[in-house]
């Protein structure tokens, strides 16, 4: 069920793993179009979190994964357009530029361009998603979505200071029932890094599109500080990915996505 950009891994549990950012593929007839090179435009990768989450299967979790660079399109952006945080700094569903304000163009793009960009990749990972929802909805009556995301520690342009380790949004307890919320929480905050709920980051697109507790859906987003399972590089690039390093937080990870499916189970 896969393409040559859009990876699905179908399992039977009631869970549904969406990892929309972790792509560094940018098409040739885009990167033509950079003012920068490809490493340059891939700085704002959710890196290797698709490794991070690599026991899914083992779950029986579903996975929709993308290797479509975010750079291309933001598959957790609105399609309309409209910013997810009104008054704060964010980027668009096409970005024009990297977080920390190195511009990716010349000139805006075209809005038969950002039209392309959608039918292309936008809407091929979405019909998949839903796909796989309604599938596990149909078989289970209720079904989790966890949106799996990573974020450089520092990032001045979007927030001040340090992010905290693990931050998860639930669009203020509107896209999952409140069990779900209380379960994921309770388990962060076991974690040794620090943990908080609907910070800065309530959950994107995708969290609020899909959530929807009252049909069955429940949609949390996990934004994890890079720092918690990388060595940060001390400038936007590509880091290593120590498997040992990250393998604390991949089992609380682990040990989470169980009580979720757990709970969507009983």
């Amino acid at each position: 069920m896969s393409t040559d950009w859009l990876e699905i891994s179908e399992g039977n549990t009631p869970l549904v793993l969406s990892i929309p950012h972790t792509g560094l593929t940018i098409p040739d007839e885009i990167a033509q179009q950079l003012q920068c090179d490809k490493e340059t435009a891939l700085a704002d990768t959710d890196w290797w979190v698709d490794k991070l989450y690599s026991f899914a299967p083992e779950l029986g979790i579903t996975v929709v994964r993308s290797h479509i660079s975010r750079t291309v399109i933001d598959l957790n952006r609105d399609p309309s357009g409209v910013s997810l945080y009104p008054g704060q700094t964010t980027t668009q569903l096409c970005p024009q530029e990297r977080f920390d304000g190195v511009p990716f163009y010349t000139a805006p793009l075209s809005e038969e361009e950002t039209e392309y960009r959608k039918a292309t990749w936008f809407m091929p990972y979405h019909n998949a998603l839903s796909h796989q929802l309604n599938r596990l909805k149909r078989q289970h009556g209720q079904v989790v979505l966890f949106d799996a995301h990573s974020i450089r520690s520092l990032c001045p342009r979007l927030f001040e200071g340090e992010l905290p380790g693990l931050n998860l949004g639930t669009n203020t307890d509107k896209s999952c029932h409140s069990d779900y919320a209380t379960i994921a929480f309770s388990a962060l905050q076991s974690s040794v890094h620090s943990a908080v709920s609907n910070g800065r980051f309530k959950g994107g697109w995708i969290t609020r599109h899909y959530g929807n507790p009252g049909q069955g859906i429940h949609a949390l987003q996990l934004e994890i500080a890079q720092r918690c399972y990388l060595r940060e590089p001390a400038e936007p690039g590509r880091p290593e990915y120590d498997a040992a390093y990250a393998a604390p937080l991949q089992n609380e990870l682990k040990q989470l996505l169980s009580r979720l499916i757990d709970r969507a189970k009983s």
